[in-house]
């Protein structure tokens, strides 16, 4: 697994939106080694219902593409992949907010799940026989981490393997590279799907804003809201016009609902 920094053992601070990850992937780990070995065949179907198949998932699954990152086998790779993902995370949460880092792990996680579809729907519309492997774990939403990484901190030395130096950009090159060779075996819907989760983590990026998603949507909200409440004031101000009016007086309002006082506004043109 690869490092950085002047300490090579040493992790991020294990807090915010990595630490919630970690957690939760953790505890479906736990839940689901303990469910095998109290109910095994019943925890073997809850586990297939989860990961995500793309015939599956055009068949109405709809939940896979959420759920399959949450399912993980085998103590080793389920180790590796937690560490990493408490490192790449925990270095870019470092950098930016939680939302962000959080809104990029989730691009990345369903951008894996997009590829293998769109890999698995062409090769059902060409006729190709496809190899359709369950799909599990969150190596998508890393790697979606890894190219983060790479495009924002390029230069950014790593220990691979806790000896060889390489700059972050290269690293992922490499796990480009490799992806791209397994596209040539057995597992070309694993590969495609993980370059659809580092393609997918790319374009959040690109196109996020830098305070998350969730920030952005709420500024968005919040001013739709501000809008109505300014259309309310300025059409209660037009009764009010007409019901002075009605009254044999007249008030004026400015384009924001506000009333123009015509005597302030008269004393400020002539002194």
């Amino acid at each position: 697994m690869p490092r950085m920094g002047a300490s090579p053992f040493s992790f991020p601070d294990f807090s915010g939106a990595t630490r919630r990850l970690v957690l939760v992937n953790l505890f479906a780990y736990f839940a689901l080694a303990l469910a095998q070995l109290a109910f095994p065949v019943d925890a073997g179907q809850l586990a297939g219902l989860l990961t995500f198949l793309p015939g599956a998932f055009l068949h109405g699954a709809f939940w896979q593409p959420f759920t399959y990152s949450l399912i993980h086998a085998g103590l080793i790779g389920t180790l590796f992949e937690l560490l990493s993902l408490w490192f790449l995370g925990g270095f870019l949460e470092s950098l930016h907010t939680s939302n962000w880092v959080l809104g990029l792990y989730a691009a990345s996680v369903v951008g894996t799940a997009v590829a293998a579809t769109a890999i698995y729907a062409a090769s059902v519309t060409l006729g190709y026989t496809l190899l359709e492997i369950p799909i599990y774990g969150c190596f998508g939403g890393i790697f979606g981490l890894l190219v983060a990484i790479g495009a924002l901190y390029g230069d950014m030395e790593f220990l691979l393997f806790f000896t060889i130096g390489i700059k972050a950009r290269y690293m992922v090159a490499v796990y480009a590279l490799v992806s791209i060779a397994m596209l040539f075996g057995q597992q070309r819907m694993y590969a495609f799907a993980q370059l659809g989760g580092a393609l997918a983590g790319l374009l959040y990026i690109r196109v996020a804003p830098r305070r998350g998603v969730n920030f952005a949507f709420s500024e968005k909200w919040y001013g739709i809201r501000n809008r109505y409440y300014r259309w309310k004031r300025r059409r209660a101000a037009r009764k009010f016009e007409v019901y002075m009016r009605s009254q044999g007086r007249t008030v004026r309002f400015d384009g924001q609902g506000k009333q123009i006082d015509e005597d302030h506004d008269d004393k400020k043109r002539w002194n």
